[in-house]
């Protein structure tokens, strides 16, 4: 188990470190910024919407590793994929992170994102890895209001 903690630990800081999709879009359809006044990490989400898919997509702040982890981890995994699919990664998500008792087939249907199952154990950091997660769930809606995690 320490070893698969280890390499969770090592996949969240190679993304801190590296982070896919740190950029702005060109011409963004849809943004939406976020903020988590606890720990101060902030993110902006742009989305480049099209017929019900997300065709691009970026994020740029700062923040904390697992913030920025989950921020580059989204953003890669929703790359090309329907409104609808991203709709339902956010509520396994948080699900994983929030529910009293998440099912492992919650862990197991997020792929990657599973590597942040272990926040769990770490409550004040939950928000710091769902802050993107919101903020996503945000620009898809066309919320222009800042969203905050309090």
């Amino acid at each position: 188990m320490s070893e698969l903690r280890e390499l969770y630990q090592q996949v969240i800081l190679d993304h801190n470190r590296k982070p896919r999709n740190f950029r702005k879009l060109p011409r963004p359809t849809q943004t939406a910024e976020g903020y988590n006044p606890l720990c101060g990490d902030r993110v902006t989400v742009e989305l480049d919407l099209a017929d019900g898919v997300i065709r691009d997509i970026a994020f740029q702040g700062s923040g904390c590793a697992i913030s920025k982890a989950s921020a580059s981890m989204m953003t890669a995994d929703l790359k090309d994929k329907k409104i609808a699919e991203a709709e339902d990664a956010f509520e396994r998500f948080h699900a994983m992170l929030t529910a009293s008792r998440p099912g492992e087939e919650v862990a197991a249907a997020l792929g990657k994102l599973a590597v942040f199952a272990g926040v769990r154990e770490f409550p004040i950091r939950i928000k710091c890895a769902t802050l993107p997660w919101h903020t996503l769930r945000a620009a898809l809606a066309g919320n222009r209001e800042p969203v905050s995690t309090e």
